[in-house]
């Protein structure tokens, strides 16, 4: 067993070494990218007031080539942050309200049978889109959402036994309301782990929601978004991000809170290689953000949370039925206070 657990973390550690530069001048020949990600973060807060951490976290999903879910109660803004974020980009973009009744082929598209030609023609559905926004995904049959797996794992999607490629980039928000609302169906593990971030909005101050009321006064603040990063500029800091240095004492840190999960008594399932993944990129992508060609420990632990508390459970023992995402939320805390921090 533990043979098996020190060759898991050796290839971690190679995957890693491998792909991030050792150059620190690998960002600064680059175009500002700091002023891009400004400019896009001042857009989408134009619209979402007070919430600076949750823009940034959804902007290091987009730079980090990953999906985002954002959870919470109704009217919160939930909608509103994935159509900010969308409409501050210059790129192809679909909504899909998910209902009950929503088919795996209004996703994903379907042949249609042509009388004329005597042939079947392909009728790509709304995930053929640079951003798709899955609205209230939860509300659908398991049916359904698994339409999105291959989709949000290889940015393919294969239908009557023919691949078909997504656009790139391309990027999955969904909204879901919490698990305990009427007519939910609750996301299974496989697919929440193909999220990169998790994220809640909570309630705004009273002061931000005295600002929401009166820019809405006149005028929805989300019809005067212009996009301001088009197709190619979002790859290339895309591509940046996978430049910025991840120092051998930060990896250590990450793989100790790793297996700290897979450890503990609180939870039933800890995290996977893929989660780590998830955790190496974002951490750089944030670094990026904040105008860093290098990674700190704070990158990671800020970012621990929306990370990984989805794709950990909490054993029964542990486990209240309506409070899991908290309960697992303080697991993370309890394991970031029990690893040492690098110095």
């Amino acid at each position: 067993m533990c043979t098996i657990e020190m060759k898991s973390e050796t290839t971690m550690r190679d995957w890693i070494a491998d792909n991030t530069a050792t150059s620190a001048e690998a960002i600064v020949t680059k175009f500002d990218a700091g002023a891009k990600i400004a400019e896009l973060q001042a857009a989408i807060e134009s619209v979402i007031r007070g919430k600076s951490e949750t823009v940034k976290f959804a902007l290091v999903t987009l730079l980090a080539k990953g999906h985002l879910l954002i959870e919470d109660v109704p009217g919160i803004g939930k909608t509103t942050l994935s159509n900010a974020l969308a409409r501050a980009l210059d790129l192809s973009i679909q909504r899909i309200q998910f209902t009950s009744d929503l088919l795996p082929s209004d996703v994903i598209g379907l042949s249609i049978f042509d009388q004329k030609s005597g042939e079947f023609e392909w009728k790509p559905g709304p995930i053929f889109s640079n951003v798709v926004v899955a609205d209230e995904i939860n509300r659908a049959t398991p049916k359904t959402q698994s339409a999105l797996l291959e989709a949000m794992a290889e940015e393919q999607v294969t239908v009557e036994g023919i691949s078909r490629r997504l656009p790139l980039p391309f990027m999955v928000i969904a909204t879901q309301n919490p698990s305990e609302h009427h007519g939910t169906y609750p996301l299974p593990e496989s697919q929440l782990d193909r999220f990169m971030l998790r994220l809640h909005m909570g309630y705004p101050s009273l002061e931000d929601e005295r600002s929401i009321l009166h820019d809405r006064e006149r005028i929805n603040p989300l019809d005067l978004i212009r996009p301001v990063l088009d197709q190619g500029e979002i790859i290339e800091l895309q591509d940046m991000v996978t430049s910025v240095r991840f120092d051998e004492a930060l990896v250590d840190y990450l793989l100790q809170i790793v297996d700290e999960t897979r450890h503990s008594e609180v939870l039933e399932l800890g995290i996977s290689p893929r989660g780590s993944l998830a955790l190496f990129r974002s951490a750089q992508a944030m670094a990026l953000i904040e105008g860093r060609n290098y990674c700190i420990a704070d990158d990671i632990k800020r970012l621990v949370l929306p990370c990984f508390a989805h794709r950990v459970i909490v054993n029964s023992r542990s486990s209240g039925l309506k409070n899991r995402t908290r309960e697992a939320e303080a697991a993370l805390q309890d394991i970031l206070q029990k690893v040492a921090v690098p110095v």
